[in-house]
């Protein structure tokens, strides 16, 4: 169900037949990339927070954590996870599919430099089974990012 509704969204772009599904779950960040036969980094995942006026999504590389001391820098509060009794009337959207597309206007994307080191990334496709491969900037622009942040630690090479 989730699934057609972020083609239905994609379409204004036309981008709903991008949208790949597969009969294995896509779930997680390792589940998504063995689907994808890719690098664990490359996925696109969303992480979702709160906010007053709803929820913040987060989008970042695969190998990246919300960096608590930059997260309150940039939002001017502390990271706290969405529980998942909140996840999907914030976001529209289950735990393991939760993406940065239609969501309800009260959820803000913002999307992590993290991801900019790959040609292309894939978030989900609205289900745990489900994925994109999108640029960034087509990220950026399908998504309607607010902007890019800088708030994840553990992607960087030291």
């Amino acid at each position: 169900m989730s699934v057609e509704r972020v083609k239905e969204y994609l379409k204004q772009f036309g981008r709903e037949k991008d949208v790949i599904e597969f009969d294995v779950s896509s779930a997680t960040v390792e589940l998504a990339a063995q689907a994808l036969h890719t690098l664990p980094e490359r996925i696109a995942k969303t992480i979702s927070l709160k906010s007053p006026e709803g929820c913040i999504l987060i989008v970042a590389a695969g190998d990246g954590k919300i960096d608590n001391a930059k997260f309150k820098a940039e939002f001017g509060m502390k990271a706290k996870m969405l529980s998942p009794e909140e996840v999907e009337p914030l976001t529209g959207y289950a735990i393991g599919g939760v993406c940065p597309f239609g969501n309800p206007e009260a959820a803000k994307v913002y999307l992590d430099i993290s991801l900019q080191r790959f040609q292309t990334v894939f978030p989900a496709g609205g289900s745990g089974n489900s994925a994109i491969e999108l640029t960034c900037d087509e990220l950026f622009t399908l998504s309607r990012a607010e902007k890019w942040v800088d708030v994840c630690k553990g992607w960087k090479e030291e």
